[in-house]
């Protein structure tokens, strides 16, 4: 017999035992994981995350039987914020880590989805084997119609699928009604394109979070609610003005940079004034609610600024620069904008850099000072 205690650890990184059979993570123990798979079989016998605990219960009994000492757990993330469950599956882990004393963990997952959370695992517990459960299935096309139709049953998996879809089809129905089939197929595959970067390189959870925030700051009646509001209009105000600005400085021979820095000339400024007045409303939440973060977030605003006056100085240097575009600023003075607006931008950053360490210094020694005058008051 191993020395070694393992644990058999059942991930639903959806939370489809919490969403659909309203059963609380983190399970653990034989009785309650049997109990928890039989509750989600009863809500939806065809979900796989029911095969994937009654795996893990059969695997629990054959160790029990070879003699090993082995514990069983069933942990669970978030149905619709990815992040946010990541982080829940990493703070239960550690928990039944600590409670149970384990030193090895077997994994049973349904599919490669809960997968991507073994770095996480691997972070709390040694991870020495990864049972996949894979389900037989009727390789015909009634099946894979069926299959077809319950991912797109399931509200996370149809918002990914069909809001995209539906969106291309209505800009390609507006584009060809009001304009040439050649200027709709053009905006599709633009809005396309963004939204595969967005998938691709994770920025809608991102947008998820944000929104989240703004539910949250909403509930709590935070003035960073209205902050929020006023950014997302300044931002797509923003948006019209780049875009305004792109219109008014397009020249057909230009290459992609001054197609670009033409776009942030006009938007920039109202972009970094939606980011200032979003970030002084989470300012204001931290100082009322966590002063100890402060220091976190007071350099955001600098930082913004700065970036913002970088990037203005750049568009106007880039334009200046073009010989077909009557731009009121030649290019001699587009280089002394860029460098003033470069200088400046650094300044901003420093500044900020400057003012995180003094309140960090503040809230380091503020204790003792507290103490010390304590100590004082108490001898007078």
């Amino acid at each position: 017999m191993s020395g070694d205690r393992t644990l058999i650890l059942c991930v639903d990184r959806d939370n489809d035992i919490g969403f659909k059979a309203g059963i609380p993570s983190p399970v653990t123990g034989r009785d309650n994981c049997l109990d928890a798979a039989t509750r989600l079989g009863l809500e939806d016998p065809e979900d796989s995350d029911v095969n994937a605990i009654f795996q893990g219960i059969k695997l629990y009994d054959e160790r029990r039987e070879k003699g090993d000492d082995v514990r069983i757990a069933v942990i669970a993330g978030d149905h619709y914020n990815s992040i946010d469950g990541d982080r829940k599956i990493a703070e239960d882990l550690r928990k039944i880590v600590w409670e149970m004393e384990v030193t090895e963990c077997i994994l049973v997952t349904d599919g490669a989805e809960d997968e991507f959370i073994l770095p996480v695992i691997q972070s709390r517990v040694s991870v020495t084997s990864v049972q996949r459960v894979i389900v037989n299935q009727m390789p015909n096309l009634e099946g894979t119609y069926y299959i077809i139709k319950k991912i797109l049953d399931d509200p996370k998996h149809a918002q990914s699928i069909l809001v995209p879809v539906g969106l291309v089809m209505l800009i390609f129905a507006l584009g060809s009604l009001f304009g040439s089939t050649e200027v709709a197929i053009f905006i599709v595959v633009g809005v396309l394109g963004i939204f595969l970067l967005f998938k691709g390189l994770g920025i809608d959870e991102y947008f998820s979070l944000a929104l989240h925030g703004l539910r949250e700051s909403f509930v709590a009646g935070r003035i960073s609610f209205v902050c929020y509001i006023a950014s997302i209009f300044i931002g797509l105000l923003g948006i019209i003005m780049g875009l305004s600005s792109f219109l008014t400085w397009y020249t057909a021979d230009a290459g992609v940079l001054f197609y670009v820095l033409s776009f942030v000339y006009g938007a920039v400024g109202y972009i970094t004034a939606a980011i200032l007045i979003a970030l002084l409303g989470k300012v204001i939440d931290v100082i009322q609610n966590e002063p100890k973060m402060l220091p976190r977030v007071i350099t955001l605003p600098f930082f913004v600024t700065g970036l913002g006056l970088i990037a203005y100085g750049a568009s106007i240097y880039v334009i200046s620069l073009s010989a077909t575009v009557n731009f009121p600023i030649d290019g001699v003075d587009g280089i002394r904008i860029m460098m003033f607006t470069t200088i400046g931008g650094l300044i901003l950053a420093f500044v900020g850099v400057y003012i995180q360490k003094v309140l960090q210094k503040i809230k380091k020694y503020a204790p003792e000072i507290k103490e010390k005058n304590g100590k004082r008051f108490t001898r007078n």
